[in-house]
């Protein structure tokens, strides 16, 4: 049977979107069969949206699946936990239920794709795959697997494979390539926690033919390269050698700004992270003075290499980075008022590039991000027009994943989180 949806407000995920009246949209199976003013009901279930906005379901372009965000007053030995819960089927087994959870999450909160870049052993395929045969409920998945890294780099021996020569690189993109992840993921840079120093975020730990002979290895297979970068030393790194997505980013000269365009390279802007070592009191955040001071660094270079691709005609998309502490598995609303707050663009332009800029940009724009004939009934429906107040977007009256109907999603939220979080809408 085919649905309409019928008296809804649309905005349809086009740069210029506005809300339009008048629209009824018609699903059969995962596919939008009609956006029409003429519509023919007849043999279809009809669904009144009363006046509420339906627009497409949104994309996350970074989310590491293994972890929820919660804070903690002390950093975890990720190396440790992983190695612990890869000890036996039992764990393993947990820790996969875990982060379906995880994804089912993400689809609740209004995401209906999502894009993995750095994971537990298979695991995310292996739940990517699960969700597309419909054996459990989750949103599209992208995914990396374990990423590439180096002794003493970031995410090293814990959701990344430790390489030391550039032969090495390759027979590891090749292991990874076995499970058939739809990229690759390299840590090329440290993190904010990394960093032992004031001053120096994103201190370079992957060297030039690393880097270069994982990207050679990966464009052979088909692949696209994500990487972990947060300098500028590590961003030109990462472009000259082969990267195509620069994954946080940091302020970029004019050198980066043309390695960008000569290598039609793009940046994943992800604010949610940096924020709360950037902007929280330290007695909130835990973060340490260094961690404070650098965070704030990261923080600035991510809004400053948004803006300038933004002004360079470089494509820009978004992810929450979710795991990280404060960054939860159902807020990726909060990225996309982070994107108009911080870099100035329209809320208009912050829900574009969540939805149809972020499907081009993970190579699926004729399948997803907008609302029209021929594409996949990925769509989200909330009271009141997110082009007014963005923040709307944390409650939905209903998700729409191929098709799928999904009334009044709830999620399970952190009260801590909501309440400082809520300060920097």
């Amino acid at each position: 049977m085919k649905t309409a949806y019928i008296n809804g407000i649309l905005l349809d995920g086009t740069e210029s979107m506005k809300p339009e009246i008048g629209w009824t949209i018609i699903t059969e199976g995962e596919k939008i069969v009609a956006v029409t003013k003429e519509a023919n009901l007849d043999s279809c279930e009809v669904i009144d949206l009363n006046g509420k906005y339906i627009m497409p379901g949104l994309v996350n372009m970074h989310v590491h699946l293994p972890a929820s965000g919660k804070p903690k007053k002390k950093q975890t030995d990720a190396k440790k936990l992983v190695k612990l819960m890869t000890s036996c089927n039992f764990l393993r087994n947990v820790m996969i239920k875990l982060c379906e959870g995880y994804a089912k999450t993400q689809l609740l909160s209004g995401v209906t794709t999502i894009r993995t870049v750095g994971g537990v052993e298979d695991v995310d395929t292996r739940i990517r795959d699960r969700i597309a045969k419909g054996e459990i409920l989750g949103p599209r998945i992208l995914a990396s697997n374990m990423a590439v890294s180096v002794p003493g780099g970031h995410m090293a021996g814990s959701l990344a494979y430790e390489v030391t020569t550039a032969e090495q690189a390759k027979e590891i993109v090749k292991k990874i390539a076995k499970d058939r992840p739809d990229l690759i993921k390299l840590m090329i840079t440290g993190g904010v926690l990394d960093a032992k120093v004031k001053g120096e975020p994103g201190e370079v730990k992957m060297s030039a033919d690393i880097i270069k002979a994982s990207c050679d290895e990966a464009h052979e297979l088909g692949l696209k390269v994500a990487a972990h970068v947060e300098s500028p030393q590590g961003v030109k790194l990462a472009l000259e050698n082969g990267v195509d997505t620069i994954e946080h980013g940091a302020k970029p000269d004019a050198e980066i700004i043309a390695l960008f365009k000569e290598k039609k390279a793009c940046h994943i802007a992800t604010f949610s992270p940096a924020l709360p070592f950037a902007l929280f009191d330290s007695s909130i955040s835990h973060a340490s003075e260094i961690e404070k001071y650098n965070g704030y660094i990261v923080f600035e270079g991510i809004i400053e290499c948004a803006k300038a691709c933004l002004e360079n005609g470089i494509p820009v998309g978004l992810g929450t980075d979710t795991g990280c502490p404060y960054i939860t598995q159902y807020d990726m609303y909060r990225e996309i008022n982070y994107f108009h707050k911080y870099c100035g663009v329209s809320p208009a332009f912050a829900l574009h590039t969540a939805t149809l800029v972020n499907a081009e940009l993970a190579g699926l724009k004729d399948q997803i991000g907008s609302i029209e004939e021929g594409k996949i009934a990925d769509m989200i429906v909330c009271d009141k027009n997110p082009l007014e107040d963005l923040s709307v977007l944390r409650e939905l009256s209903m998700v729409i994943c191929k098709g799928k109907r999904i009334e009044n999603p709830k999620v399970k939220k952190m009260p801590q989180v909501e309440r400082e979080l809520d300060k920097y809408l």
